[in-house]
């Protein structure tokens, strides 16, 4: 997964929980959760581990976002600037004297600008959610398979695949694309993998989607989402659509 996949909850704390692991959202260290790690003065669990590494290595979950491209965060030189201040707790007389604005009414003005943004950002995602739902059924409904959608030359999917595929394409994959369209080529070569017309429990899905990629739970759900596998309602058999 690549950190724009991440959700707010795993970018609040800097990593994310992989099933075996934990993973750094930063830079994907990772550390097993059944391994117990010496600090030198004492025994600490894998997810202290991750902990100490996410202070050690980027400070911390919020320094590390703000250090990430300004395209990601889609926040102005001014407005990292006054959030930094924020996040060290400096009143708004202190913001004035360390930064480049000139006065505490345009401090305040910042805050009330950044509360107002946190306030529309909570109704984009939610229209965003809904759109989404929506259009997994409008897209999905009826296709057969990846060409269908979006008409994907050969050349690119051989292209995508061969980007992620970097050990073969009977080999794994490093991260699930996040752009929709290599996603849904990645998917239709993930497929090849089951045997139309056979049934398979859970179980059997996971133990192909691990020899692929660690967070097979999310292919597993791509793959029923983008209408490439279907399942019961108790969701103890998949079958390929």
């Amino acid at each position: 997964m690549e950190i724009e996949d991440a959700t707010i909850e795993e970018l609040v704390k800097g990593h994310r929980d992989i099933h075996a692991y934990y993973q750094c959202l930063f830079c994907a260290e990772s550390f097993d959760k059944e391994e117990i790690f010496n600090t030198g003065n004492r025994f600490i669990t894998a997810r202290k581990m991750i902990e100490r590494h996410i202070q050690e290595a980027h400070g911390s979950p919020f320094q590390a976002i703000m250090e990430l491209d300004k395209k990601l965060t889609g926040l102005s030189n001014v407005q990292a600037e006054m959030m930094s201040h924020f996040f060290e707790g400096k009143s708004d007389s202190e913001t004035v004297a360390a930064s480049s604005v000139n006065s505490v009414s345009t401090v305040r003005q910042h805050r009330f600008k950044l509360r107002e943004k946190e306030r529309q950002a909570k109704l984009f995602i939610a229209l965003m959610e809904l759109l989404k739902e929506k259009d997994k059924y409008m897209v999905h409904k009826g296709a057969r398979q990846v060409d269908e959608r979006y008409g994907i030359e050969q050349e690119v999917r051989e292209k995508v695949l061969k980007a992620y595929f970097k050990d073969g394409l009977d080999g794994p994959i490093e991260t699930i694309p996040s752009k929709e369209k290599k996603k849904l080529i990645v998917l239709q070569h993930i497929v090849t993998k089951f045997e139309k017309g056979h049934s398979y429990n859970e179980k059997e899905v996971n133990a192909i989607l691990k020899e692929i990629n660690a967070d097979f739970v999310s292919l597993r759900r791509h793959l029923i989402e983008y209408g490439f596998m279907d399942r019961n309602n108790e969701g103890s058999t998949y079958w390929v659509k």
